[in-house]
C-alpha cells in the first residue's frame, strides 16, 4: 500500500506494522501455497486504513495500556505511533459520522459540539499525565513537586501550589488530510518529542495549518485550511514549534535541535 503524499502518515503506519523482510535463507522461487477455499471467511475486516474501526467495534479486547477510556459516545486511545511524550486519540462512535471526513462530519453542529466537550475533556486528562511524567522537572512546578515530595509543610486541607498550567502544553485536532477512515481526533503535548516522529511530513502535520483545531470549527470560506493540498503544508519548511528557527528540509538537524528544546521546555 502506498500513502498520499498529501497525507501525514507512512505506508507502514497505516498497514500497522513494521516493514516486512525476508529470511535470508527464504527462496524468492520457492512455490507459493494455494489459499484455501475459506481463506477469506475470518478475514480481519480492520485492516490499513480501516484500523481504528477495532477499538469501536471491541474496546474491551484492548490492554488498559491502549484504551484510556470509553463511553456511550467515544473511545479514546493511545496513538500506535506517538508524535510526542504523550498522543492520544478520540474516536467518535457515531456511525452517522465516524466514516466521514473530519470537515463533512461537523457540518452537523450538534455532532460537533459533542466533540468539542468530549476533546476538552481529554485535554484535561492528557494535560495531568504529562503533569505526572515531567512536573519533578519543571520550574513551575517546584513548589508543587515539594509538596508532594513531603519537603515543603502543607497542612490538610490547603491547596496544592497551581504549578504550571499543562493544558497550555497540549494541542489537539484533525488532519485536513486524515490517513485513517474513521473520524479521529488527535490530542497530544507539544513537545514533539518521540522516536515515531521519523520524518518531515510527520512533523509539519502537527505544526502547520494541516492540524486542525476543532475549537476552529466551522471554518470560513476562504480558510487556506480548506484545500490542503493547494497550501502544500506538508512539505512547508521546517520551524521549531517553539523558537521558530527555520531548518529548510533538514529534518535531521531539526530533530537535533528538538531533544535540546525538549530539555529546556520541560524545565520551564
Amino acid at each position: 500500500m502506498e500513502s498520499d503524499p498529501d497525507e501525514a502518515m507512512t505506508a507502514d503506519e497505516i498497514q500497522g506494522a513494521a516493514p516486512k523482510s525476508t529470511p535470508p535463507n527464504a527462496s524468492l522461487m520457492a512455490p507459493k501455497p494455494k489459499p484455501h477455499p475459506n481463506a477469506n471467511a475470518n478475514a480481519n475486516p480492520f485492516k490499513d486504513r480501516l484500523g481504528l474501526g477495532a477499538y469501536l467495534a471491541d474496546p474491551s479486547s484492548f490492554p488498559p495500556s491502549t484504551i484510556i477510556y470509553q463511553n456511550e459516545d467515544f473511545v479514546a486511545i493511545h496513538d500506535k505511533y506517538p508524535k510526542s511524550t504523550i498522543h492520544a486519540l478520540l474516536l467518535p462512535r457515531s456511525s452517522k459520522h465516524n466514516l466521514l471526513h473530519p470537515y463533512e462530519a461537523f457540518k452537523d453542529t450538534e455532532f460537533l459540539q459533542k466533540v468539542q466537550s468530549e476533546i476538552l475533556k481529554l485535554k484535561a486528562l492528557v494535560a495531568r499525565e504529562l503533569q505526572r511524567r515531567l512536573g519533578q522537572h519543571s520550574r513551575s512546578e517546584k513548589d508543587r513537586q515539594a509538596v508532594l515530595d513531603g519537603v515543603m509543610d502543607w497542612s490538610e486541607g490547603q491547596e496544592l501550589p497551581a504549578g504550571r498550567d499543562w493544558e497550555a502544553e497540549v494541542i489537539s485536532g484533525v488532519h485536513a488530510v486524515p490517513s485513517m477512515s474513521h473520524l479521529h481526533v488527535h490530542v497530544l503535548s507539544r513537545d514533539m518529542h518521540s522516536g515515531s516522529l521519523r520524518h518531515r511530513k510527520h512533523y509539519n502535520s502537527f505544526n502547520t495549518g494541516f492540524l486542525v483545531d476543532v475549537m476552529d470549527f466551522p471554518l470560513e470560506e476562504g480558510d487556506e485550511r480548506l484545500d490542503p493540498k493547494r497550501e502544500g503544508f506538508l512539505r512547508r519548511d521546517l520551524k521549531c514549534w517553539r523558537c521558530g528557527r527555520g531548518f529548510g528540509d533538514r529534518f535531521k538537524r531539526l530533530k537535533e535541535h528538538l531533544e535540546d528544546e525538549f530539555v529546556s521546555w520541560r524545565r520551564e
